[in-house]
């Protein structure tokens, strides 16, 4: 297996999109502070999609005014359109995440688009990315299963691959948006996926709705990946998606790839902190990670 992960915390979008407490801008910059703090390197901190859809977003372009600037520390902004592409690069996003999606039922719900028109849309707007020289991702909704469809034929992500590589992607994630993945299905899919990567890196994104993202990071890992997306306190979840529950919590992986042996750079009493500050402080609500509870290793 690898001997070092990067981890890409997801919390300052992912986590607080679907969020009942509307997080204010300066708190949001202290959210930020803090994982920079933990040692975070490169986190989504921004989506520019329409503000009356997803009303926690709706000052990405203040809060990407705001974030401090430090060496070493990427922001990714979110993009579903071209108007988002062009916000997201209007207001100084080292990375641009754009979204395709597996499955009609989902894509035609949220981005009203199918798969294949996604892909049609990205060939169209990565040019924007690429004319600004800023790097360019794509990370695949729902590709283990849709709320709407069910089961999604895995060969379609092979195709995305194959469209996101050839359009000048960077990297290409897997969303396990409403967290239905398995080891096992997780295996299959890379199979798939890594025969139309190329050089694109692979990363991973799941949701722990039904307990089994760690094993899920786990085969991932295995499997030869080692970007995988996480949110500090396990918060988050799809606004488009009915009963979607959080994120993989950041505390939790980094304890049990620490354990492993395995580098991410991350200090863990901090991200530990941090999800305690979100229950206290930033969101005043109970976080689901299970390090925020138990605490790391015992210490003698």
């Amino acid at each position: 297996m690898t001997k070092s992960v990067e981890i890409v915390e997801v919390g300052p979008r992912d986590g607080l999109q679907n969020d009942p407490v509307l997080m204010p801008t300066d708190v949001k910059i202290e959210f930020v502070q803090r994982l920079i703090d933990a040692g975070v390197k490169r986190m989504e901190a921004a989506s520019f999609v329409h503000p009356k859809l997803v009303p926690a977003m709706a000052d990405s372009a203040e809060v990407m005014q705001q974030v401090p600037r430090v060496d070493g520390v990427k922001y990714i902004g979110l993009a579903l359109n071209e108007k988002g592409m062009r916000r997201a690069l209007d207001s100084r996003c080292d990375e641009v995440n754009y979204v395709m999606v597996a499955s009609p039922g989902f894509g035609l719900k949220n981005q009203n688009a199918t798969p294949q028109q996604t892909a049609d849309l990205f060939d169209q707007i990565a040019v924007l990315a690429h004319d600004d020289g800023v790097p360019v991702s794509v990370t695949v909704s729902v590709a283990f299963g849709d709320p709407f469809d069910g089961e999604v034929d895995p060969k379609i992500l092979g195709e995305l691959a194959g469209r996101a590589r050839a359009a000048g992607a960077v990297e290409f994630a897997l969303g396990d948006t409403i967290g239905v993945a398995d080891p096992w299905a997780v295996r299959r899919a890379l199979d798939i996926v890594k025969a139309q990567s190329g050089d694109m890196r692979i990363r991973m994104h799941f949701h722990n709705t039904r307990n089994t993202a760690m094993a899920n990071i786990y085969a991932a890992i295995e499997a030869g990946v080692d970007v995988i997306d996480a949110s500090v306190g396990g918060i988050g979840g799809c606004p488009f998606a009915p009963a979607a529950t959080g994120n993989v919590a950041t505390e939790d992986v980094v304890y049990m790839l620490d354990r492993a042996g395995i580098e991410t750079g991350l200090d863990l009493d901090k991200l530990i902190e941090t999800a305690k500050w979100l229950e206290t402080d930033g969101l005043k609500h109970p976080v689901e990670s299970a390090l925020s509870r138990a605490g790391g290793f015992p210490k003698t």
